[in-house]
C-alpha cells in the first residue's frame, strides 16, 4: 500500500548515514527533495522504531536524530538502560542493534522546506512491508510521533504481526515534558532482550 501519490524508494544509501543525493550548501528552507537514511536493522531486531523523515539537522549531521535538542537518544537510552547520548554515533547504533532495536523512517523521500512534518510534500513511502518481512524476530513496530504513526499504519494496514505502537514524538517541536514522553516510551521495555 502506498501513501497518496507515492512511489517506493530508489537508490543505494549506507545504513544510518546521509545519502549522497542530499544537496549541500542550499537554504535549509528551500523546497528540496530530502531522503531518509537506510534502515539500521539486523536479523536480531525485535523492535523497529520508525520516524517520519530526518530533519535538516539530522541530514546535515548524517545521523538519525542529529538535532541536539531531540530527546530520542535519551528516551531510547532509558528503555535499553544505557546512556546513549554520551556515546559516539556509531556506538549508539551498535548498542541499539545489541538491544534488538532497529531504526528507519516511514517516508523514503519528500519535498520539505525546513524540518517540520507538517511541511512534508509529495512523500514517497519507504518499503516498510518489505523490511518487516526480512526481520524474522520482529515483534513490535513503534512510531515516533503522529506523522510517523499515521503514514506508517497506512502502509502496514492488514499486517497481522508485529504489534504497532504509537509514541509521542521525541522532537523538540513536540512540546511535552520529558518525563511524560519517557513514561510513554517505557512500554518498549517489554521488547528489549
Amino acid at each position: 500500500m502506498r501513501f497518496p501519490r507515492l512511489r517506493l524508494p530508489v537508490g543505494e544509501r549506507r545504513a544510518g548515514h546521509r545519502p549522497a543525493s542530499v544537496l549541500h550548501g542550499q537554504d535549509e528552507n528551500a523546497l528540496t527533495r530530502k531522503q531518509a537514511f537506510e534502515p539500521v536493522v539486523d536479523a536480531n531486531s525485535r523492535l523497529l522504531i520508525l520516524g517520519s523523515l530526518p530533519g535538516d539537522a539530522s541530514l546535515k549531521a548524517g545521523q538519525y536524530y542529529g538535532h541536539p535538542q531531540n530527546a530520542f537518544w535519551r528516551l531510547i537510552g532509558g528503555v535499553i538502560g544505557r546512556d546513549l547520548a554520551a556515546l559516539p554515533y556509531d556506538d549508539r547504533l551498535a548498542a541499539l542493534k545489541t538491544a534488538g532495536v532497529g531504526l528507519w523512517d516511514v517516508v523514503a523521500s519528500a519535498e520539505r522546506p525546513g524540518s517540520l512534518d507538517a511541511a512534508i510534500r509529495r512523500p514517497e513511502a519507504a518499503d516498510l512491508r518489505g523490511l518487516v518481512q526480512t526481520l524474522p524476530n520482529l515483534k513490535a513496530v513503534a512510531f515516533n510521533g503522529g506523522t510517523a504513526a499515521r503514514l506508517g499504519r497506512a502502509v502496514l494496514a492488514g499486517v497481522a504481526e508485529p504489534v504497532l505502537i504509537d509514541l509521542p514524538s521525541s522532537s523538540p517541536a513536540h512540546a511535552r515534558p520529558f518525563a511524560e514522553k519517557a513514561a510513554a516510551w517505557g512500554i518498549l521495555t517489554q521488547w528489549i532482550g
